[in-house]
């Protein structure tokens, strides 16, 4: 497991980022790699959220105990995998619910088309000198046997934290299945 990588940071910093990845879990904000940049490659980083966050949905999800939990984290090391632990204890609850809440949405709506273009935002007193890239996503999502078009316009920064939810929601299917 790549929770290793948490002896890059001081502990607090590692609880810090454990509840983020908590926060990300319940459908909060995630922690940002430009928080962490100078710990880790961004392979690493992918590497370890998708670690920490694999680690927090199944512990939860499976019911797991604390010497199980502590056995997966026995590569951290220096309080890694105890900071890990009392993240998980405290918010074990709300990962729960949001567990519960991922697969009533999931398996109440269905996407069943989506179209995209990419296009720049002009601004009228700023035409020339603003070059924001946009791509607007147009999802067909099906809700209880009825059609709902929903339209979104996402700049760079807000279409890869869509694609990281729903490759985490894919996961989620997935260890559903």
């Amino acid at each position: 497991m790549a929770v290793a990588l948490l002896d890059a940071l001081p502990l607090p910093d590692c609880v810090k980022l454990c509840h983020r990845v908590v926060d990300g879990v319940c459908g909060q904000q995630p922690p940002r790699r430009d928080d962490y940049g100078c710990s880790w490659t961004l392979h690493q980083w992918l590497e370890l959220l998708d670690s920490l966050t694999s680690l927090f949905r199944e512990a939860v999800g499976k019911h797991l105990s604390d010497e199980t939990v502590l056995a997966q984290l026995c590569d951290a090391g220096s309080g890694r995998g105890e900071a890990v632990l009392a993240v998980l204890r405290g918010r074990r609850e709300e990962i729960l619910r949001a567990l519960r809440d991922r697969t009533h949405f999931i398996s109440s709506a269905t996407l069943q088309d989506f179209d995209w273009q990419l296009g720049l935002a002009l601004s009228s007193d700023k035409i020339s000198s603003l070059h924001t890239p946009l791509l607007s996503l147009s999802l067909d999502v099906k809700e209880n046997g009825v059609l709902h078009p929903v339209d979104v316009e996402l700049n760079k920064e807000e279409l890869a934290a869509l694609i990281t939810s729903l490759e985490a929601a894919n996961k989620v299917v997935l260890q559903l299945k």
